[in-house]
């Protein structure tokens, strides 16, 4: 009955007007016509069988979809409060935004965090406080088989590709870094001509689609590997084992958007679905990757080569530790990403319950490769939700040497958080290839931003430092990060995760208790284990 009526109404009304409009006067087609067109789209709802709700109340029933979807930015702009937003609250946003335009980023009237409640982090202040170091460190990527060493910022564009970014907001970021003097990660999609016209320092990822340097069939191709490799702009090589919004699955590209210029960047025919596969083809043992990481190294021309990885199992990093100490050779640097995700969209059920978050991540690599006797080769960055300086000098407490953020970057770029990267209708013109979208980035304007805001946060940082009594990274102790577990418990980093001494996991009768089954289980010629 509430149907009939919902569909007679605005029929019957629409018939009133409709003659109105002939008898009365013309003037009431400019209620006929809006009339007319309510009666079509309420018949509509009641022929179309793809919502039931629809049927049941026509018309009425649209409320319920325009509501839902408005419901994030309502949510964000009108609902949330300043420390509660998800996956960055707005507190974290606006310091972004305002490092990013040079303005003031200070707040009055103290913290709005529950400083009390279970997880909460601290950083440990010094009662002798250092002088801030005027210059910024830099870490040198470059273990004892690398010949061409590269000096890395503390703060670095993570991994972002050309076709999830627009080509303005790859140039932006680029220019950035050049700028600023700091490193850019390309991402899986390859090197193109938006990463080097700028002429910013480039991380080059290969993914497991072997995207700027493949074969026809989707195999790695060492020619033209060597090729890009050999570009004065690439400066270090990245192999990507997994990331941490998808740890485990690969990815699709559909036709409809390998246009004519990512087809030529990624090196795949134009207008094909290209599929990246969930492994990769050049390894499939501990010890076949670390050989494949030093035939990458020689093929750069000595350039440092490192792999990126969201952990899973703890026996899997450590079988890699053994393959590396048998074959006596390591990988330049690690990235390690957080399950925390990125930029990068992903099924709900992987970025919800796959793969280490990355303080259990960062600081299972940093003890492995401390315990094997091999952190003084390998250096460590850092990659998931890095916004702040306080980001950083946790991170580096934990383990890492430096540190990576997309997701700021982002924000630094006008980034809003409308998290429609996935849809191509990015509301900035930062995550789409709609050229009309994409046209509203300035590149000039938003490179300023990123060097201002990489610049303020690495500066944020080094304060920290200098407050906690240090000098710079080096000073840096477990000790000096402290977690709250409980109503009345609070323990540090050291005491939260039993630290290991250089060398440790190779003397039998050393190794931790916690430590010994899967060090022995740890095999370098197999991931898998009975």
């Amino acid at each position: 009955m509430v149907t009939i009526l919902l569909v007679a109404c605005p029929a019957l009304a629409a018939l009133a007007t409709g003659l109105a409009a002939v008898v009365v006067s013309p003037w009431w087609w400019c209620a006929a016509g809006p009339t007319l067109l309510l009666a079509v789209v309420a018949a509509y709802d009641v022929l179309q069988r793809r919502h039931s709700i629809l049927r049941n109340y026509p018309l009425l029933g649209r409320l319920r979809f325009a509501m839902e979807a408005i419901r994030p930015e309502v949510q964000q702009y009108f609902i949330e409060g300043n420390v509660d937003g998800v996956p960055f609250d707005r507190d974290t946003r606006s310091i972004v935004y305002e490092r990013a335009k040079g303005t003031d980023g200070e707040d009055p009237f103290g913290t709005e965090l529950e400083l009390d409640r279970p997880g909460t982090t601290y950083l440990v202040p010094s009662m002798a406080p250092r002088p801030v170091p005027s210059e910024p460190p830099r870490v040198r990527i470059g273990g004892p088989d690398c010949t061409r060493p590269y000096d890395m910022a503390l703060l670095n564009v993570s991994a972002m590709s050309f076709g999830s970014l627009s080509g303005q907001a790859i140039r932006a970021l680029n220019e950035g870094a050049r700028r600023g003097g700091f490193a850019h990660d390309t991402g899986e999609g390859g090197i193109s001509e938006h990463h080097l016209a700028p002429g910013g320092d480039l991380v080059w990822e290969i993914g497991t689609g072997y995207f700027g340097c493949r074969t026809e069939d989707g195999d790695f191709d060492p020619r033209r590997f060597a090729e890009k490799a050999a570009l004065d702009q690439v400066a270090c090589v990245l192999l990507k084992i997994s990331q941490g919004a998808k740890p485990g699955i690969g990815g699709v590209l559909p036709g409809s958007k390998v246009g004519r210029e990512i087809a030529t960047v990624r090196g795949v025919p134009e207008g094909r679905t290209v599929l990246s596969p969930p492994y990769h083809r050049v390894y499939r043992t501990p010890r076949e990757l670390v050989r494949f990481l030093c035939r990458m190294r020689d093929l750069a021309g000595g350039k440092p080569v490192g792999f990126k990885l969201c952990v899973g199992a703890r026996r899997e990093f450590l079988a890699v530790c053994k393959a590396m100490l048998e074959e006596d050779a390591t990988p330049d640097f690690i990235v390690v990403d957080g399950a925390e995700g990125g930029t990068g969209a992903a099924p709900l059920e992987f970025a919800d319950s796959v793969g280490l978050p990355l303080t259990e991540g960062l600081t299972t690599v940093h003890r492995a490769l401390v315990g094997a006797g091999l952190r003084d080769r390998i250096r460590i960055g850092a990659s998931g939700k890095i916004a702040t300086g306080a980001d950083i000098v946790k991170r580096l407490v934990q383990g890492a040497d430096y540190a990576n953020s997309a997701r700021a970057m982002m924000f630094a770029l006008g980034c809003i958080q409308a998290q429609r990267c996935h849809t191509n209708t990015c509301p900035v013109g930062v995550a789409t290839q709609d050229r009309r979208r994409a046209r509203a980035l300035d590149v000039a304007d938003k490179a300023r931003r990123v060097q201002r805001y990489q610049e303020a946060t690495v500066r944020s940082a080094l304060r920290l430092m200098a407050a906690m009594g240090v000098d710079g990274p080096d000073g840096l102790a477990p000790g000096m990060l402290l977690r709250r577990v409980g109503p009345a418990a609070v323990r540090s980093h050291a005491e939260l995760y039993e630290p290991l001494e250089p060398g440790q996991l190779l003397v039998p009768a050393s190794v931790p208790a916690s430590w010994a089954g899967d060090w022995k289980a740890a095999h370098p010629d197999r991931f898998t284990f009975p």
